[in-house]
């Protein structure tokens, strides 16, 4: 009963992550060197987390039995979030907007992307939710990868937000919304009574939490990666999220 709760709180918990997020659009000046060592941060975490925690941990649970399994469900990961990302426009002004257009512009890609990011995160949360059911830290590392990734994203849909109604209260009303989406994830295991995982579901789960991390490391963060502004801050983010993990494997 005490992991089903600590997973639910979890899952709440990790909708903070945006928030930091919105917090720093307000409150930063140089949002883009925050963005820079987020991203860093993210590839650090979210990289050591596949290597160390998440593949030793589906071979344990599927084994070589279950190998078509892994990649089915790898790659059902993978392009569920390439699927989502469809709907997530690019981030690119036109010169020749007027003002309001430009405004409708940023209202409509914080709609979009936050509907994508609330699909996904609910995704997220179900898989959080499992695998700290079965193991606490490697629920809890999952956790911080997915979160220090969401940070950059709560600043995009901040300042898209923003920047097109200039209304604080409801920019962080529609901030907080999102951040719930994670533990609504976390809910709907609840409800479904998915309590006590069989290996074979876990290692399903864990599989498809792969693919969504690969996604996020292979066409979201070395894209980015490759083209900031700030090398240096992004190389000092990876250090000190391969540190992190590092040390997390230590307790």
């Amino acid at each position: 009963m005490k992991n089903i709760q600590f997973g639910l709180i979890t899952t709440l918990l990790l909708g903070i992550f945006i928030v930091i997020g919105a917090l720093i659009a307000f409150l930063v000046k140089k949002k883009q060197k925050v963005v820079d060592f987020s991203m860093g941060l993210a590839f650090g975490v979210i990289t050591a987390l596949i290597v160390t925690d998440l593949l030793p941990e589906i071979i344990e649970n599927l084994r070589l039995r279950y190998l078509y399994l892994f990649l089915i469900c790898t790659a059902l990961g993978y392009f569920i979030l390439k699927l989502l990302d469809t709907f997530i426009p690019d981030h690119e002004e036109d010169q020749h907007m007027t003002n309001k257009e430009s405004k409708n512009n940023l209202a409509h890609i914080g709609i979009i992307t936050s509907l994508a990011i609330v699909l996904h995160n609910i995704i997220e949360g179900m898989a959080i939710y499992s695998s700290i059911l079965t193991n606490t830290s490697l629920g809890l590392a999952i956790t911080i990868g997915v979160g220090f990734h969401n940070i950059p994203l709560g600043i995009v849909i901040t300042g898209a937000f923003y920047q097109s109604n200039q209304n604080i209260s409801k920019t962080i009303l529609s901030i907080l919304l999102v951040s719930l989406s994670t533990f609504v994830g976390g809910i709907i295991m609840f409800f479904l009574n998915l309590n006590a995982l069989n290996p074979l579901l876990l290692g399903i789960l864990l599989s498809i939490t792969l693919g969504m991390l690969l996604f996020i490391v292979t066409s979201e963060l070395i894209p980015r990666l490759r083209f900031t502004s700030d090398k240096k801050t992004s190389l000092t983010g990876i250090g000190i999220g391969i540190i992190i993990m590092l040390i997390s494997i230590l307790f």
